[in-house]
């Protein structure tokens, strides 16, 4: 961790982020019209490749709306062989960084079946099904405690800020459950009906493990999914990336309205 942190402050001087963005599948647009500063994870000591398309892996830094900010243009995934702590690892080099909002982004599978594509969806709270936790292992005081409360692990004031800024932008918003899986396999008609019996509102392969290590460490937290698809149970539709893209793609001008509304908020 000192290596990785003395490495990006050599490289930004003495910018300190105080919000942090991760962006998600096709989302990464923001980072690119919002760039002082980039870091190839590359070249960064102990992070890791990105490999999915539509994430270019980098860190960015920018000011946004008079705020300074960091923003992970592309995750890393647990299904692409990484562990939970190699993943959540730059979570918590943010955390040492200074930030203190963590603003989550996905493109997720609609469950709810009010839900339509395009549409935006600000996480109320999740469901942990991807069969691990992040924190395992020896925990680190200097980062949290070893038992985190999680009642709250989506701030209620920055749901409540963010429901403020879409109405400020007549932009139409969801709210609900997200439900993450491993992947990388998309979920099954009987999984999918599995996860709206168990209240979920959307599902995806990502952003819980961020969750919980971001509210160990105690920042604060936001979760805004992008609906990629219709929610099905019924079979006979396939879904693929592209399609993720696609819809992402659709509504990116909105989700990147409400970020910079948002974040100029906090």
């Amino acid at each position: 961790m000192e290596e990785t942190i003395n490495f990006i402050k050599n490289s930004i001087g003495d910018f300190v982020p105080e919000v942090g963005i991760i962006l998600g599948s096709g989302l990464g647009e923001l980072a690119d019209e919002y760039c002082d500063k980039a870091i190839s994870y590359n070249d960064i000591p102990n992070f890791i490749k990105s490999t999915v398309v539509g994430h270019k892996g980098r860190l960015v830094f920018a000011e946004i709306s008079g705020k300074k900010v960091v923003m992970m243009q592309g995750r890393n995934h647990f299904y692409e062989g990484h562990s939970m702590q190699e993943i959540t690892y730059p979570v918590k080099v943010m955390k040492k960084l200074g930030v203190k909002t963590l603003i989550l982004t996905n493109a997720a599978g609609g469950v709810n079946e009010s839900f339509s594509a395009g549409d935006l969806m600000i996480i109320t709270d999740h469901i942990n099904f991807m069969g691990t936790n992040p924190l395992i292992g020896k925990n680190d005081e200097t980062l949290g405690e070893r038992f985190p409360d999680m009642t709250e692990v989506y701030k209620n004031s920055l749901i409540e800020l963010a429901e403020n800024c879409a109405d400020d932008l007549s932009i139409d918003i969801q709210k609900g459950v997200y439900l993450a899986n491993s992947g990388p396999s998309y979920e099954t008609p009987a999984e999918i009906l599995m996860a709206r019996t168990l209240g979920a509102d959307a599902v995806g392969m990502s952003t819980v493990p961020e969750a919980i290590v971001a509210n160990y460490c105690g920042m604060n937290v936001l979760g805004i999914s992008c609906i990629s698809n219709a929610a099905s149970s019924a079979g006979g539709k396939t879904l693929s990336h592209e399609e993720v893209i696609e819809a992402t793609t659709r509504a990116k001008e909105k989700f990147k309205k409400l970020v910079v509304k948002i974040v100029g908020n906090l």
